[in-house]
């Protein structure tokens, strides 16, 4: 039910009347014809631009068009009134009954209002978080995680099959950087004295792993080289700190379809099949790269190197692939992954990094298109930095992380509902400032609450209708009569009910899952408005005394309201809140 849809419909129903009548010629295109919320709410309750974006093909005078499209629509019992504005454009309003109609149309469709089948099952993969295993996750990691897990499930409830995804980084120095420091740990704990140097991490959260490992191997590898005790020492190190990672994310809510190590990418000829591929494109050749623009390095010379050729598709230099000893470069195993995923059968890819990974972009945008031969869309989205407060000074760091706030630091403060939803209050590409002592705070100032208590109070009246002897099953308000709903404050919140559908699918279509944070506490407003004027006026009050049937009419519109903040909260990963303590 989307309602934004139902009256576009209407308007191409009556283009087509218009063209069968001659009075607009055959053969024009209606894929522009809009029908939007006008930008001034007094102008109407919708608008379209019919007339605008017909009259050049049509060669007629847009207001032509429009007068005859509003005589058209005028006799349709859901238009209220058709104004040409302007130019051309036309503003509808529509019937009081239309709203009350939404209104029964929200409670019908339940949970299932606003799901959109726009995506036609197409494949996503949502790659997101994906960080070093090499300790815990910090505050960055969790802003990629809330946003790639609201971005997945955004996807799917507007109908794409979605695989969530997190690339573990188990194949590069720091590793082996993470395998020596946890050998510390595994010595410290057999009482031997030891020292963190530069480029190991001394995180206290490698004490219970090397505690571990001391119980595994006992005294075996105490003054041991190396080469005796590292590899495997990399894959025990490998395995605790991902299990923790793990923890991590559910502690966020957050539950990965698949997890896929960098490693299995070495030795087993899957590198060397993504770049044979790109070879047989003519997209690897041997080359000298141009000199860095601005201050030259001291180290840099010009020498031949195994080059990919993304300039051919979109990037602004071609990129190393091969090192000069022969290994392969950070990129190699990067288009190796990619060309996994996409013989996996995407129809998209999103990647959802980190801002100091903005360099990344056009070279990974290279590989794929290149990869895929222009068939596989990848949209890297990228995570700005979360800066965190209390009291009104910088949040401290973390000990048990040694140098960073860790996602359990913030989750532990204000649990991972506050912590998603304030994660979402800002577009991905906008810094973010997160005020321990704000997001816990009791007032409009504070999205989080705001909307959970516009929740709670719905909740909190069904309750006290019940207590009234009302009846409050879902089909007792269907049944209703609606017609009761007629207040313009009133309908001015079916209105707001009637956007989610169309909200939905613009956040699906954008990647921006921010737009479901506005568009609830929005809603949350319209509801606690409405709420805050029957204390004036008696007649909006929800609960009438002594008249059952008017109450049902009236919980009507706060059930439908509860319903879509329970959808649109749990796009987000936020649970909604019963009652307020």
């Amino acid at each position: 039910m989307n309602l934004f849809a139902d009256i576009r419909a209407l308007v191409i129903d009556a283009l087509d009347a218009m063209t069968e009548a001659g009075a607009l010629p055959a053969g024009l295109s209606l894929d522009n014809v809009t029908v939007e919320p006008p930008r001034d709410p007094a102008h109407g309750d919708m608008a379209t631009n019919a007339a605008m974006v017909l009259a050049k093909p049509a060669r007629a005078k847009p207001r032509d068009i429009a007068e005859a499209l509003a005589e058209r629509l005028g006799g349709d019992d859901r238009i209220a009134s058709a104004e040409v504005a302007g130019p051309g454009f036309l503003n509808l309003r529509l019937a009081p009954s239309v709203w009350q109609g939404l209104v029964r149309g929200v409670l019908e469709a339940g949970m299932a209002y606003g799901r959109s089948d726009m995506g036609q099952g197409r494949r996503v993969n949502v790659e997101y978080v994906s960080a070093n295993p090499t300790g815990p996750l910090h505050v960055g990691h969790t802003r990629g995680a809330v946003f790639g897990d609201a971005l997945a499930s955004l996807l799917d409830y507007a109908g794409h099959e979605v695989t969530r995804e997190y690339y573990i980084n188990d194949g590069g120095a720091q590793v082996d950087v993470l395998a020596r420091s946890v050998y510390l740990r595994y010595l410290e704990a057999l009482g031997r004295e030891v020292a963190f140097e530069d480029g190991t991490y001394p995180g206290d959260y490698l004490i219970p792993v090397g505690e571990a490992l001391a119980r595994e191997k006992g005294e075996a590898w105490v003054d041991q080289p190396e080469e005796v005790w590292l590899e495997e020492a990399r894959g025990f190190a490998t395995d605790a700190m991902m299990d923790l990672i793990r923890a991590d994310l559910a502690a966020l809510g957050v539950e990965m379809d698949l997890f896929f190590s960098e490693k299995s990418l070495y030795g087993t000829g899957r590198i060397e099949a993504a770049i044979e591929d790109l070879r047989g494109k003519d997209l690897i050749y041997r080359g000298v790269l141009e000199p860095p623009k601005g201050k030259m390095p001291e180290d840099w010379e010009p020498r031949e190197q195994t080059l990919f050729r993304s300039t051919a598709h979109g990037d602004d230099v071609d990129r190393p692939i091969m090192k000069s000893d022969g290994g392969w470069t950070y990129f190699a195993p990067d288009i190796a992954y990619h060309y996994d995923k996409i013989s996996r059968g995407y129809d998209e890819l999103i990647d959802v990094f980190g801002a100091d990974h903005g360099g990344y972009v056009k070279r990974m945008k290279a590989a794929v298109s290149a990869l895929s031969e222009g068939r596989v869309p990848l949209d890297v989205k990228l995570t700005q930095l979360v800066k965190l407060f209390k009291n009104g000074e910088p949040f401290k760091m973390s000990k048990r992380a040694g140098t960073f706030v860790t996602l359990r630091d913030v989750v532990d403060q204000v649990g991972p509902d506050v912590t998603r939803f304030v994660m979402l209050t800002r577009k991905n590409d906008a810094p973010l400032d997160f005020d321990f002592d704000k997001v816990l705070e009791q007032s409009r100032e504070n999205p989080v609450f705001y909307v959970q208590y516009a929740h709670a109070r719905v909740m909190s009246l069904l309750r006290k209708a019940e207590a009234a002897g009302i009846d409050t099953e879902t089909s007792a308000f269907i049944a209703a009569d609606l017609g009761k709903l007629d207040h313009e404050a009133e309908l001015a919140l079916a209105k707001k009910l009637a956007e989610w559908p169309r909200q939905v699918e613009i956040a699906a279509r954008t990647h921006e899952p921010h737009r479901i944070a506005f568009y609830l506490y929005d809603l949350a407003g319209e509801f606690h408005g409405l709420w805050n004027r029957g204390h004036d006026l008696p007649e909006l009050r929800f609960l009438q005394e002594g008249d059952p049937a008017t109450s049902q009419a009236k919980m009507a519109l706060p059930w439908a309201t509860a319903v879509v903040i329970s959808a649109g909260l749990g796009i987000l990963g936020v649970e909604p809140a019963q009652e307020m303590r």
